[in-house]
């Protein structure tokens, strides 16, 4: 069962370093550093999105509305770290 929690720990850190590529590709799409009109960066794109949106849009849906700017990624960031380092050793806890 340790196992199983460790792994879980490293799919946490890997969705981590998702939702982060997401929030930079959304940075440099809006800045034209990138052309949204090419293939690849359109696919990768799209990957991210689909990765990172279902737990997105339910914390935008909860947080007030600041402009432009959106820190839905930040929350969600506390939110996996919470779950990595809080819940996870309490539930390892249990199992040793």
């Amino acid at each position: 069962m340790l196992e199983l929690l460790g792994f879980i720990s490293s799919l946490i850190t890997l969705y981590i370093y998702i939702i982060i590529a997401g929030a930079v590709m959304s940075w440099l799409m809006a800045f034209n550093v990138v052309n949204a009109y090419n293939p690849l960066v359109r696919s990768i794109w799209q990957a991210l999105n689909a990765l990172t949106e279902p737990l997105l849009r339910p914390i935008r849906r909860w947080m007030p509305d600041l402009g432009g700017i959106d820190v839905s990624p930040v929350v969600l960031i506390l939110a996996c770290a919470f779950v990595q380092s809080v819940v996870i050793p309490n539930f390892a806890k249990l199992f040793v």
